[in-house]
């Protein structure tokens, strides 16, 4: 992985050189990780003309289970800021001074304002550019290993909630399923959950980020989940929608059918090249001509990886094309108030026709069960 974590860090030093700085300090852990293979706490990276090196605010390793940086990193510990004195992001900005730098690049939309504010007084004569989202643009694209580590996190998510729907239901309160689904995916391989777990019952069914109450499931409600697991940092998302206890009602039919026949589209408008807004367009259209285009979700997805929540948006003013091997999420949802509703959420990756087209990765059945 070596080579890998070197090329990310090759191909955003071109970047930097296109737009005339020779080096760049990365701040945000998401990218820190992406590029050196672990993100310490309050660690830093800075690309320098010829040597890449890690800032960190505390030794390596103090948990045995924590990821190691790339070998071929440089790595610095700064003495003290264990005990809170020193800034990463402003020593680091200090040796590039001191290994010639005449600008740096940072990432702006990360720093805080103080943090910005000190890196200026400690190297004045440094002039500051802004890296911008470079280095998210260079995330948008997974290598199949990459790949891997969503297949397993949704392996692992599909696992987590098929057993739990094998259980007794009715009576238990939403956020005793959610911690019981979160407690599944650490037993089943997961570093932990990707998002705090949504359940829903009732009225509460199909609401986008609900947060779990304690009400209780009851015979003939909608139960809505949406849970995601982490593997090896990458995050997956899987959302589906059940009926407790009884056969389904007939506008609980009718309003999954629609749900679905949403999501279906979303999937189907997945290939290369597509704009994001017609991915977005083709699954809100469905609910919009039956009636449902007021109170409809900004996006239609988003894309996953090291975040749950990463570019692109699949979003009705969103700008930008997809590429193969982008891995998102489709998912379209209704809520009437009072009754509740249906979310049917899962992750693909984008492949071309020739591939089989999209693929799925959350692969737990969307028939509408009674359970």
């Amino acid at each position: 992985m070596s080579e890998v974590y070197a090329a990310r860090r090759e191909r955003l030093r071109e970047r930097c050189a296109a737009s005339g700085s020779a080096t760049a300090l990365v701040s945000r852990p998401a990218n820190v990780r992406y590029l050196a293979g672990a993100a310490p706490r309050g660690a830093v990276l800075l690309l320098g003309r010829g040597t890449d090196l890690m800032v960190c605010a505390g030794p390596l390793g103090a948990h045995p289970d924590d990821d190691r940086p790339d070998e071929a990193l440089r790595i610095q510990t700064l003495p003290g800021a264990a005990d809170g004195r020193g800034d990463p992001a402003v020593a680091a900005a200090d040796l590039a001074v001191a290994d010639g730098a005449e600008s740096l690049a940072v990432e702006e939309h990360h720093l805080t304002v103080a943090r910005h504010r000190a890196i200026r007084s400690v190297t004045p004569r440094l002039r500051l550019t802004d890296l911008g989202g470079a280095v998210e643009q260079l995330r948008v694209i997974k290598d199949e290993e990459e790949i891997s580590c969503l297949r397993i996190g949704a392996e692992i998510a599909d696992q987590a909630l098929s057993e739990l729907l094998e259980s007794i239901l009715v009576g238990r309160t939403e956020r005793h399923l959610a911690l019981e689904l979160e407690r599944r995916l650490v037993d089943h391989g997961a570093d932990g959950p990707a998002f705090a777990t949504s359940v829903g019952t009732g009225p509460n069914s199909g609401r986008r980020g609900h947060r779990p109450t304690d009400r209780r499931v009851e015979e003939g409600d909608f139960l809505s989940v949406c849970l995601g697991a982490t593997y090896r940092g990458y995050r997956c998302e899987i959302g589906r929608t059940f009926v407790i206890g009884t056969s389904p009602a007939d506008w609980q039919i009718e309003l999954y059918d629609l749900v679905f026949a949403a999501q279906r589209a979303g999937r189907e408008a997945l290939i290369p090249g597509a704009e994001y807004r017609d991915v977005d367009r083709a699954a809100r259209q469905v609910l919009d001509s039956a009636g449902y285009g007021h109170g409809l979700s900004p996006l239609t997805g988003h894309g996953v990886g090291l975040e749950i929540d990463e570019d692109p948006q699949l979003a009705p003013a969103a700008m930008g094309k997809l590429d193969t091997c982008v891995p998102v999420t489709v998912e379209p949802g209704v809520h009437l108030p009072g009754r509740g509703g249906v979310r049917i959420d899962d992750t693909l990756v984008v492949r071309p026709e020739a591939d089989g087209g999209p693929e799925l990765l959350t692969i737990t059945t969307k028939e509408l069960l009674a359970l």
